[in-house]
């Protein structure tokens, strides 16, 4: 199983902690059916929405991301995430993904694209992106219309109105080196860093291999990111698919509109935790909701989430009550059903 990890900019709200609990939860199925499970999972720790956090509060990007790092480790120790069994950072994986960059590139699947000279920070530079018209899958994983994937490609990251691209979905591979920006040395792509999907490409066939049972994230991946992700692997290598299944977390709302870090509509674990409230009363919170289904938070139910816990450990410490056998197989049933988690 590949999930798809945070960028560490911001501490872990709600609508994080329901996709980890969320893909926890199909970690500890598949181990209850006696499955060997190997879980990757990357960390985005270099990428433009942590760069323009740390310019804003005028902290160093990389002590930033470090920080939220161990805040959402923390985080998740607490609910009782079982950690990945790899945990990878993009940072650490630069070589990597420069070698597949360039691959691609002696393939014919991508290509450059001149960076204006006012823009270089250095001479004859150029950015690398993804031909998505030599790809035979493209679009196959979301199942979207080009006009869906046009509506919602600038606002997740693409730049549909680059001059140059040969089409405006084309995703970028690798970022020349830009004043003021962090950069490595990309050996035949010239300085720069890469660009957000072709990360998990690279992680993924490195860790787990073409091809894996489950890629999951939040439905806000579905596209473009789950969709690059694919037909960049298919590109390296010809096979298909990249994942078998792909499982995503519906959005977490809060006042009536999705919780985003880059709003600043959040609830955050770590405030919830710091105001007494009891880590597994907000894993049950979690559990209570379906995750194929859009909900808000709201104190009410976070309420309702202690009060049950305190219901649990009473019964717990009462020491009498039903058998456990009929309750575990009613559990494996609910489970079994589409991770019927409220079930």
């Amino acid at each position: 199983m590949y999930v798809c990890g945070i960028t560490p900019y911001d501490a872990t709200h709600l609508g994080h902690a329901a996709t980890y609990v969320t893909f926890d939860l199909v970690q500890r199925v598949w181990r209850d059916n006696g499955h060997a499970v190997h879980y990757v999972q990357n960390i985005t720790d270099v990428d433009d929405p942590l760069l323009e956090r740390a310019t804003r509060d005028g902290v160093d990007w990389r002590a930033l991301g470090h920080a939220e790092v161990e805040l959402f480790r923390d985080d998740m120790n607490a609910l009782a995430v079982l950690p990945p069994d790899d945990y990878v950072g993009v940072v650490d994986s630069l070589d990597l993904i420069a070698t597949d960059v360039a691959t691609l590139l002696e393939s014919g699947a991508a290509y450059r694209v001149p960076v204006a000279a006012s823009d270089a920070g250095a001479p004859d530079a150029h950015d690398v992106y993804f031909d998505l018209g030599a790809s035979e899958y493209f679009g196959t994983v979301s199942g979207w219309s080009t006009q869906q994937m046009l509506e919602v490609f600038a606002e997740r990251g693409g730049d549909p109105e680059r001059e140059g691209k040969r089409a405006p979905l084309d995703p970028l591979l690798w970022r020349a080196r830009r004043p003021g920006e962090p950069w490595w040395d990309g050996g035949g792509l010239g300085p720069g860093r890469p660009g957000w999907h072709v990360e998990c490409t690279t992680i993924a066939l490195r860790y787990l291999g073409m091809t894996f049972d489950v890629q999951g994230g939040g439905t806000d991946l579905i596209f473009p990111h789950h969709e690059m992700s694919a037909v960049q692997a298919h590109a390296l290598n010809g096979a298909w698919p990249f994942a078998r299944h792909y499982v995503h977390q519906a959005m977490v709302g809060l006042g009536g509109e999705k919780m985003s870090k880059s709003q600043g509509n959040v609830v955050k674990v770590s405030t919830l935790r710091a105001a007494g409230h009891d880590a597994m009363a907000i894993r049950l919170l979690l559990l209570a909701q379906h995750y194929r289904t859009e909900w808000s938070y709201t104190r009410q139910a976070l309420d309702a989430a202690q009060e049950r816990l305190q219901r649990w450990r009473a019964a717990l410490c009462a020491g009498s009550g039903p058998a456990a056998a009929p309750t575990l197989v009613q559990i494996r049933e609910r489970l079994a059903d589409d991770l019927d988690a409220p079930g």
